[in-house]
């Protein structure tokens, strides 16, 4: 696939997480409530996970924000529900790696967050990306 194909790709999985949002809404029961915001840019979110024997059993967010910020707390979301909290940090890591341009090699599955590759040449969208992931980050290890 020619990378303006892979472009047009990444851009429409983007679109859709933020036209279409995965886990958007509030977990029932108890959860951990994140909030965290970018002041550069208004992006903000509620993020909410429900962590149980080391085990992310649902994550959902709400907030507002642009395009970037919120397909990446779909995505994020998605990614790491069902996962144990170390490999949800471990792809925390991996995605920070991501932005800032490096190479990644893993056995954990991306999915859609690969859409997110290109932010790494923007890097005043960095920012935007890794607002859910940030506020994931400070959810578990604050436990």
């Amino acid at each position: 696939m020619s990378f303006n194909n892979l472009d047009t790709l990444y851009r429409q999985v983007i679109m859709d997480h933020y036209k279409n949002p995965r886990n958007r809404g509030v977990v029932e029961g108890d959860a951990l409530t994140i909030d965290m915001n970018n002041p550069t840019c208004g992006d903000r979110i509620q993020l909410q996970l429900q962590v149980e024997d080391g085990i992310v059993k649902d994550a959902k967010f709400e907030g507002e924000g642009c395009s970037i910020s919120m397909s990446s707390a779909s995505m994020m979301t998605q990614a790491v529900k069902g996962k144990k909290v170390t490999d949800a940090l471990e792809m925390s890591k991996l995605f920070s790696n991501m932005m800032l341009g490096e190479e990644i090699e893993t056995d954990l599955d991306l999915g859609d967050i690969e859409a997110l590759s290109g932010v790494s040449k923007f890097p005043a969208r960095i920012k935007c990306a890794t607002l859910a992931w940030k506020a994931m980050e400070k959810g578990v290890q604050g436990q």
